[in-house]
């Protein structure tokens, strides 16, 4: 078919792309290792290992797991670590031995981590010490079987790395006791494992590759079930989006955003892996000070990150002296970047930032922005290649161009469905195969989406539907203020009315100046009737901005 946006790609992306180009995950990043041997991988508090040495060592790991623990190929491995060196290392060991990565978020208390540890199966954990406590109470409840624990300075070079874990453990006291008698150090193993004694299995891209959990911002998390093809055709779709914008071995990317998290693990751990690139890794971006210190000591090239962390970044006044000569790609997903936060960007590194739009359940990219893209333009940008994307209604009716409906996609990155949960499945997936978002958008006449907002956070106002992005974008448009989160309170005489809740950016703003400047912005019923200020909002670990527990939060307030 010929859909509007192919009118609108630029010259040489192709329409549809060739899945069977790679028989897996294992076979795209075996090539980076052949074909990059000696180029710099990844690289974190100073030591930087080479693609042939990360080769070696997750060849040692897929050993070890292979045949030290006796685990088969289609079992799950959990990785609970923040960005370190030891996390790519696990998690290609885990994929060229034929098993199935299970990625958990490092801050996940004992109750979460209970639940994603049983409802995976994991038979293995690689887990940061700092998170062993919240393992340690729960582990009896688990079917985990093997348990390897790594301090964050062990990959570095000696004495860095003693100092590094000695800092860590006894000035910082970042370490909770713990005890799992039964633990084994990830390092001693990795180092002892023989690399000539690892199998590669035969792995099909039917296979199963992970099992990726979302951040539960919607309800319980589940485990999406990705396929080697569903990455593979991620990687080949992205790669091809901006093959124009990279030049092969001489990229540098800055990764912030965990690497457990989707949307850094496939655009910065895969995609850019094919090309040859360094990976920067920012162990604690929440560090501002310590993460610009960061950037200064590299010719970085390319950046990817969410609205909050660009906003945090820019709110430093250090960031303005970073080196931004070599950066030729910003790319903003994972949630909506807001005007005001993209034209600031452009102002201070002369880059444009580029959106992004994706899921976990679609591997997860979806539409982007084309790469010569000048300005901030409001859109989520044009479906990739190989995808199809339709606006519904909610009886599942297509609705005519520029009107808005929830955004459902079908292509070769969608999901097969959710671990274990036929029943959320069906729910999400339409019966010729197009994966329902629960996103609110249009789609205009260059075949350009925008997202208007998440179906389930749309407040109704009288009858009138009010988007939090848009009340949010406007707010964080005054001067004075930093963040905000928009939300429905529940209200006898209108269903609902809408709060705000502000961080500010300059102490002296008064609630009397923004409701001015509200009244001055938004129609009646999107005006908010309410205004609370914060020191800080609550996030998930990628940055995103917790809405539901806000409004929980506020309705248990109102009900007390």
């Amino acid at each position: 078919m010929n859909y509007a946006w192919y009118q609108s790609y630029e010259t040489g992306i192709p329409h549809t792309i060739d899945v069977n180009q790679y028989s897996s995950i294992v076979d795209v990043i075996e090539s980076s290792f052949q074909k990059f041997r000696n180029n710099e991988s990844f690289y974190c508090m100073g030591k930087c290992y080479t693609y042939g040495e990360l080769d070696i060592l997750t060849r040692k790991f897929a050993s070890y797991l292979q045949n030290d623990l006796k685990l088969q190929k289609g079992d799950r491995v959990a990785l609970m670590m923040p960005n370190i060196l030891q996390y790519p290392i696990a998690l290609f060991g885990v994929l060229r031995a034929g098993m199935i990565a299970v990625n958990v978020n490092p801050l996940y208390t004992v109750r979460e981590l209970e639940h994603q540890l049983k409802d995976s199966g994991a038979k293995a954990i690689v887990i940061f010490e700092n998170s062993c406590h919240v393992l340690e109470k729960c582990l009896a409840n688990t079917p985990i079987q093997h348990v390897l624990t790594t301090q964050i300075g062990d990959m570095l070079n000696f004495p860095k790395s003693m100092i590094v874990n000695l800092v860590i453990k006894k000035v910082k006291k970042m370490v909770p006791d713990w005890n799992i008698p039964s633990a084994k150090s990830f390092k001693t193993v990795l180092f002892n494992a023989d690399a000539s004694d690892y199998r590669r299995p035969e792995l099909k891209l039917e296979d199963i590759a992970f099992l990726q959990y979302t951040g539960g911002t919607t309800g319980v998390s589940k485990g999406a079930v990705l396929t080697h093809k569903n990455i593979v055709a991620n990687i080949i779709q992205a790669k091809a989006w901006i093959k124009n914008f990279i030049k092969e071995g001489e990229e540098t990317i800055i990764t912030p955003l965990p690497l457990y998290h989707i949307f850094s693990l496939t655009a910065n751990c895969f995609v850019f892996a094919t090309v040859g690139a360094k990976n920067i890794l920012i162990t604690n971006p929440r560090d501002m000070p310590g993460f610009i210190k960061e950037m200064k000591k590299h010719k970085f090239t390319a950046f990817t990150g969410v609205n909050t962390l660009f906003n945090g970044l820019m709110a430093n006044p250090d960031f303005e002296t970073v080196d931004f000569s070599s950066l030729r790609l910003t790319l903003g997903g994972g949630m909506a970047v807001q005007r005001s936060v993209a034209e600031k960007w452009k102002k201070v590194t002369g880059v444009p930032l580029i959106e992004a739009y994706g899921l976990t359940e679609t591997s997860p990219a979806a539409c982007i922005n084309p790469m010569t893209l000048k300005d901030y333009n409001g859109k989520i940008g044009l479906p990739i290649s190989s995808t199809e994307i339709v606006i519904k209604d909610d009886d599942g009716n297509d609705v005519p161009q520029g009107e808005v409906g929830e955004i459902c996609i079908r292509g070769p990155q969608v999901m097969q469905g959710y671990w274990n949960r036929p029943e959320e499945t069906a729910n999400v997936m339409t019966s010729d195969g197009y994966f329902k978002t629960g996103d609110m958008g249009n789609m205009d006449e260059n075949g350009f989406f925008q997202i208007v907002d998440r179906k389930k956070d749309m407040i109704l106002v009288s009858g009138f539907n009010v988007y939090p992005n848009e009340v949010e974008e406007v707010v964080c448009s005054h001067p004075k203020v930093f963040e905000c989160a928009a939300v429905g309170v529940p209200d006898e005489k209108s269903g609902e009315l809408v709060k705000i809740f502000v961080v500010k950016k300059d102490e002296s703003l008064t609630e009397e100046e923004l409701r001015k400047f509200c009244k001055e912005n938004f129609t009646g019923y999107k005006n908010p009737r309410f205004v609370e200020f914060r020191k800080e909002l609550p996030k998930t670990n990628v940055g995103k901005i917790l809405r539901r527990e806000l409004r929980d939060a506020e309705i248990k307030r109102m009900k007390g």
